[in-house]
């Protein structure tokens, strides 16, 4: 069987990936290296959909990393997941275990696919204190100045906002070069779903989400001293329950707003991994409607190839 450093599975959210790599790392003797930007955070299980549980296979659990790694109300960043993604990789790999990563947090898994050598972004107090004072519209205005907005959660606040531009200033002035990352030969799984499938599922697993409570978790997080401001950061279920539950929003419009917004999140990461693909990252999809052994039959036919 030919060596690879690293299986990757992505997809959009509802996809079914966790269960795909939990199937895989479980017959080929591998752990998952989570690249999910809000599993990182202690707490946010219902909103984030860890779904621990499908990590359990028969009378074990497949080991996972890099999930409940950082408090909420942090803001862990891509620079973060990089260190932390090295260690437990190394970590994995000195064990003799299979590395497989699993997510649907485009920049995550392409910072490790391409090996971004990413800077840490300081504060600028100079430059908050010029933006201070200004609209959100102004802001991302200003924003747009940088870059082309194609991820609109960076502009959902004005404390959001200002943090982007921060970044870009800061990358502006510090050019981020390629190859200081390891570069390692990963096999890319994509499970391809359907639209019209994915929106059934989204639609489905949103309403279960909150009959299992994700709104007590939200309140839960806020009674511990999380702000609003910082749940509505992360942005999805975190924004608009939030609102819901700060009197923002009447409960008649969070699952149709919510639901709109996850559709519009799923579209988005599908364009950044066909963007991944046009940017040189092979990935090799997979039918979604297959049962789960022949995807980790196929799976183990392409590590062999």
């Amino acid at each position: 069987m030919q060596n690879y450093d690293l299986i990757t599975i992505l997809g959009p959210t509802a996809c079914g990936k966790t269960r795909l790599a939990v199937a895989l790392a479980d017959r080929i003797g591998g752990e998952i290296l989570s690249a999910d930007s809000r599993q990182v955070y202690r707490g946010m299980d219902i909103g984030t959909g860890k779904d621990l549980a499908d990590y359990r296979v028969g009378d074990r659990i497949v080991p996972y990393h890099l999930i409940d790694i950082a408090e909420p109300g942090s803001k862990y960043n891509v620079y973060e997941f990089q260190g932390d993604f090295l260690k437990a990789y190394r970590d994995v790999t000195e064990r003799g275990a299979q590395p497989v990563m699993c997510g649907g947090t485009g920049l995550y898994l392409e910072s490790v696919l391409r090996g971004y050598r990413l800077i840490p972004v300081p504060e600028n107090p100079e430059l908050r204190r010029s933006l201070e004072g200004k609209t959100l519209a102004e802001l991302t205005e200003i924003l747009k100045g940088y870059k082309t907005l194609h991820n609109t959660t960076d502009v959902d606040t004005c404390k959001r906002a200002i943090r982007a531009i921060e970044i870009e200033e800061c990358y502006r002035n510090t050019p981020v070069e390629a190859g200081g990352f390891p570069s390692l030969k990963s096999l890319n799984i994509g499970v391809d779903i359907s639209r019209d499938m994915r929106r059934e599922l989204i639609s489905s697993r949103l309403e279960k989400r909150l009959n299992e409570g994700m709104i007590d978790e939200v309140k839960g997080l806020l009674d511990r001293g999380i702000s609003a401001d910082d749940l509505i950061y992360y942005g999805l279920e975190y924004k608009y329950v939030t609102l819901y539950v700060t009197g923002q929003l009447e409960y008649r419009y969070l699952l149709q707003e919510l639901e709109v917004a996850i559709h519009q999140f799923a579209k988005r990461q599908m364009t950044w991994f066909r963007g991944m693909e046009r940017r040189g990252i092979k990935i090799e999809w997979i039918p979604f409607e297959w049962p789960m052994e022949k995807k980790v039959d196929r799976i183990v036919e392409l590590m062999g190839k």
